[in-house]
């Protein structure tokens, strides 16, 4: 199929097909003359990396009407954008959105560029992100690949070589394929397929625009692309959690982790580090002060990126005062927990100990 009737028949599905999305200039609006909000482009996908639809409507909707621009992002503290952010995950995400939006704002005075260089070279902006903010809020020419992206032309082009070293020969492809007409809507439209149309189980073949040139379809293995190398095993860490509770106002002691490495500048309850070799059973040795600490029955069980989590959580009632004072510790009402930046491990601990 050649590149130009592959665009052509692709537009065509998507101008009926679209998927309504918060961020997105529908085909039709775009026709009357709408156009995207870089904004709202760049916000929508910093928010998708490694994170669904689904998961991120309502962030993107909060995120939007507590900061409705580049300028007021910007003006916010790193501390509020972080309890916004908080449940998302990656929270490097979330200081890079800051970080980005205090240098559009100050360098480059509110307006987004348009080239993927120029995009590259703000924080939190990989190449990836920087091909859609350019194709999608810009309509320049610009070759997006994301996962949908990749397990569509994996599957048209019939492509052996397993992920993740096929990606260059994805992108290519991608490049060859996007129109210099609405390369924006083609680049959405390679996306919305791969989400509705060709999923990973039981694609939707016969409903799709390019069938008949899908060559994992004529060999009737599509389930069986984009090729994958084998998944390295996650290693298993440990830790122990110690929840300290105000027997006076029920509040729980937290604290704030350092700003860089993992759930950096994130809220957290006292703990030791997470560790291959951690023993269970020095946990009370690493108590951060003595306290009547009682182990909770159970324990909480997360999954990060690169490694699986086992946390024994301790919990103890005291008065408040008999704990020593520090700048980056506070006491935090049961009312408030929901406000504060606490990742989702941490919500876990705090549940656990609660029950």
């Amino acid at each position: 199929m050649k590149p130009e009737t592959a665009s052509s028949l692709l537009l065509a599905w998507y101008d009926r097909h679209a998927r309504k999305l918060p961020w997105r200039v529908s085909p039709e609006d775009r026709k009357l003359g709408e156009v995207p909000d870089p904004y709202r482009i760049w916000l929508s996908e910093i928010m998708l990396q490694q994170t669904t639809v689904a998961a991120v409507k309502d962030y993107y909707d909060k995120f939007t009407k507590t900061w409705p621009s580049v300028e007021a992002l910007a003006a916010a503290d790193e501390e509020d954008v972080l309890k916004a952010w908080a449940g998302l995950g990656y929270y490097s995400r979330a200081r890079n959105l800051k970080k980005c939006a205090d240098k559009i704002a100050g360098e480059y005075n509110g307006v987004f560029p348009k080239e993927e260089t120029d995009l590259l070279s703000l924080p939190g902006i990989g190449p990836y992100t920087a091909a859609a903010i350019a194709t999608i809020a810009f309509d320049r020419h610009a070759a997006v690949v994301d996962g949908n992206v990749e397990r569509v032309l994996a599957r048209l082009d019939r492509i052996e070589t397993p992920l993740p070293d096929a990606k260059p020969q994805i992108k290519r492809r991608m490049a060859l394929l996007t129109p210099d007409d609405r390369p924006g809507d083609f680049a959405q439209a390679v996306m919305d397929l791969g989400a509705t149309i060709c999923t990973p189980k039981r694609p939707a073949c016969a409903l799709c625009p390019w069938s008949d040139g899908c060559d994992a379809r004529k060999m009737a293995d599509q389930e069986g692309f984009p090729r994958k190398a084998p998944k390295k095993e996650k290693p298993t860490r440990f830790g122990a959690a110690f929840v300290a509770v105000d027997a006076e106002q029920q509040a729980i002691l937290l604290r704030r982790r350092p700003p860089k490495g993992l759930l950096g500048g994130m809220t957290e309850v006292p703990g030791t580090e997470w560790s291959e070799v951690f023993q269970k059973e020095h946990a009370l040795s690493h108590a951060p002060f003595p306290a009547p600490w009682n182990m909770c029955a159970g324990e909480v069980k997360h999954t990060f990126t690169h490694f699986h989590l086992k946390v024994t959580v301790y919990k103890a009632e005291i008065p408040s005062q008999t704990v020593p004072e520090s700048s980056d510790t506070w006491w935090s009402l049961p009312g408030d927990l929901e406000g504060e930046a606490l990742p989702t491990v941490m919500r876990k601990i705090i549940d656990l100990a609660n029950r």
